[in-house]
C-alpha cells in the first residue's frame, strides 16, 4: 500500500500522516500512546516517541523516497561503497568492498583495518558514539579522507567522494568437490528487484555444475522484498515445496482481510535439495530469516555462524512528502505456525566471520565449517570455540548500524 499524504507537507501535516497511518496499519496499534502531534519537530521524532519499544526498537522507520527507490529497484545507494565490522571496542575492519565504488578505487579490501576518518581515530569515534556523524551524509559529492592498514602492510590514506554505488546481489556462485557430494555455494547480499534474475542465473549455473547440496551465505543480508525471498526458497525447495505454504501474513485486527498464505512457486531450474546450510550473523535479518524459517518444515536447514538479527515481522511502504514510512504491519509464520524469533535464530554450528579470508574461499571459517558439516554431518569443535569468543565480544560491542534501520537493511556506507 502506498497512499500519499493529503494536504500540505508542513511538519504538523507529516506528523499527522504518520500518526494516522500507524493507528490504521501498525501491528501493535493498541499499544501506541497518543501525544499531541503539534509537540514534535519532525515525523521521525514522533515515530521514535510512540513506537512499541518491547518489540519495535528499530524495525519501523522513515526513509528518503529517492534512496528507497534506488535500493529496491536497482540495488544502489549513495556512499563510499564498503561495509565493516567492529572487532573489539576500538577497531573496525572492512568486511566487504563493492566493485566499481570509491572504496574499491582507493584500494580498500576485505580485512583491512580502518584507522582514521578525516584525521580522527576510529577508536575515538567508537568510544564517543560519533562514527555515523564522521562518515557524513549520504550525498553525492561528499568527500572524506580515510586511512587504513592491510594486515601486515603499511598504512595507506585516500580521499574518497560519495556517489551512487551498486551492490551486487549475487557476487559469488561456486561448486566444491566435498567428499562424496558437490556442494554449491551462493553469496547473496540483498532481496531487491534485480535479485530475482541474478538468483535464477546462479541456480542455472549450480544445476549445470552438478550441485547436490547448497551453502547459502546470508551473513550480511539485511532483508528486503518478500517476493524475492519466495523466489529464492522455491529455487531451493523445488517440487517438494511447490504449492505448499511459504509464509502466512498476520495483520492487526483492523486489517484481517489482508491476512493471507503465500505459496512456494514451481521453478523449472530449482535444485530440489534435500538439505541446506545457511551462513548467518547478527546482520542476517528479515527476509533472510524468512527463508530459513519457511524452509524448515520441508527440509533440514542448518545455520552456521552466529545468531541472526531477530525480525519475524514485515512492513509496507507508505509514501508522503518525498519520504516513505515503513511501519511494522504484519507478522510472519511458516507452514507449521512457527514465528517467534525476536531473539534471532540461533546457529546450529558456531563459526566466526573470518576477515582474514575472502568471501567464497573454502578456507574462510564460516564456509569451511559449512562444508565440514555437509561432509560429516556434525559441527567442528574448533570453529565453535572461536565463534563463542567472538559472540562474547559482540555481547558488549554495539554493531556499527545499531539504531539505524536503513543502515541495518543495506549494511553499508
Amino acid at each position: 500500500p502506498a497512499p500519499t499524504a493529503g494536504g500540505e507537507c508542513g511538519t504538523l501535516g507529516q506528523v499527522n500522516f504518520v500518526r494516522d497511518t500507524l493507528q490504521e496499519w501498525y501491528l501493535w496499534y493498541g499499544q501506541l500512546p497518543d501525544p499531541d502531534p503539534a509537540g514534535f519537530a519532525t515525523p521521525e521524532a514522533y515515530l521514535q516517541a510512540v513506537r512499541y519499544m518491547p518489540r519495535d526498537s528499530s524495525f519501523s522507520y522513515i526513509g528518503d523516497q529517492a534512496a528507497t527507490d534506488a535500493f529496491y529497484s536497482d540495488s544502489q545507494f549513495i556512499g563510499v561503497g564498503f561495509s565493516f565490522r567492529q572487532t573489539d571496542t576500538t577497531q573496525l575492519r572492512v568486511s566487504q568492498v563493492f566493485p566499481g565504488g570509491p572504496a574499491a578505487a582507493a584500494g580498500l579490501a576485505r580485512g583491512d583495518h580502518l584507522l582514521t576518518i578525516d584525521g580522527r581515530s576510529v577508536a575515538e569515534l567508537l568510544q564517543t558514539g560519533q562514527l555515523n556523524d564522521a562518515l557524513g551524509p549520504a550525498e553525492i559529492g561528499f568527500s572524506l579522507t580515510l586511512s587504513w592498514r592491510s594486515p601486515g602492510g603499511p598504512e595507506r590514506q585516500a580521499t574518497v567522494t560519495k556517489r551512487l554505488v551498486t551492490i551486487p546481489t549475487v557476487s559469488a556462485t561456486r561448486v566444491f568437490d566435498n567428499g562424496s557430494s558437490r556442494s554449491g555455494y551462493i553469496f547473496f547480499r540483498n532481496f531487491v528487484t534485480p535479485s530475482t534474475e541474478a538468483l535464477s542465473r546462479a541456480f542455472d549455473q549450480l544445476g549445470a555444475d552438478g550441485a547436490t547440496d547448497l551453502v547459502l551465505d546470508l551473513r550480511y543480508n539485511g532483508g528486503g522484498l518478500v517476493d524475492v525471498a519466495r523466489h529464492l526458497a522455491s529455487l531451493i525447495g523445488g517440487e517438494g515445496t511447490a504449492g505448499r505454504a511459504f509464509v502466512r501474513f498476520r495483520h492487526n485486527d483492523k486489517k484481517t482481510a489482508n491476512n493471507e498464505t503465500v505459496l512456494f512457486e514451481s521453478r523449472p531450474n530449482a535444485l530440489e535439495l534435500p538439505r541446506l546450510v545457511v551462513i548467518a550473523t547478527g546482520s542476517s535479518a528479515s527476509a533472510s530469516e524468512l527463508v530459513i524459517n519457511s524452509l524448515r518444515p520441508f527440509m533440514n536447514v542448518t545455520v552456521v555462524g552466529a545468531r541472526t538479527f531477530g525480525k519475524p515481522v514485515g512492513q509496507y511502504g507508505f509514501d508522503f512528502c518525498e519520504k516513505v514510512l515503513f511501519p511494522v504491519a504484519f507478522a510472519t509464520e511458516n507452514a507449521e505456525g512457527e514465528a517467534n524469533y525476536f531473539n534471532g535464530i540461533p546457529a546450529n554450528c558456531a563459526a566466526p566471520d573470518d576477515l582474514d579470508r575472502q568471501i567464497g574461499d573454502p578456507r574462510e571459517a564460516s564456509l569451511a565449517e559449512s562444508l565440514h558439516f555437509l561432509r560429516t554431518g556434525r559441527c567442528s569443535g574448533q570453529a565453535s570455540t572461536e565463534a563463542e569468543v567472538q559472540a562474547r565480544r559482540r555481547a558488549v560491542i554495539p554493531r556499527p548500524y545499531e539504531g539505524d534501520p536503513w543502515r541495518q537493511l543495506i549494511g553499508a556506507y
